[in-house]
């Protein structure tokens, strides 16, 4: 297995950055995903929840509109917290950096260092 990072990206999102920024810095090799660009696939997503071992509810962005407008006081199944963060990407937690097997949101930054 190869020794990439992957790392779900927001250009917007400063801590998003610093974690980019954090990797190339390091050395290290980095592919990037800009998710509000390419969406993961509900599969996709399912397989980061597994790597970062957390329920998908856990990741939701609840200050964003779409939570709010959408979800807020919502009581939803592991299921259908997937559905909307495939249909609204803005509410994934960011970043999210994978490096084989397990992976971590990297707020902070030096989270990063967990994944070895």
């Amino acid at each position: 297995m190869s020794d990439k990072y992957i790392v779900y990206h927001n250009p917007r999102c400063s801590k998003s950055r610093m974690a980019v920024d954090y990797l190339i810095q390091a050395g290290k090799e980095i592919d990037i995903i800009e998710y509000l660009k390419e969406a993961p696939s509900k599969e996709e997503l399912i397989a980061v929840l597994d790597k970062l071992n957390v329920s998908a509810e856990s990741i939701v962005r609840k200050g964003e509109a779409d939570y709010k407008q959408n979800f807020k006081g919502d009581h939803m199944s592991e299921n259908q917290w997937v559905d909307a963060m495939v249909e609204f990407p803005k509410l994934i937690e960011r970043p999210i950096v994978i490096k084989k097997n397990k992976a971590v949101v990297a707020r902070p930054t030096e989270l990063i260092e967990r994944l070895g």
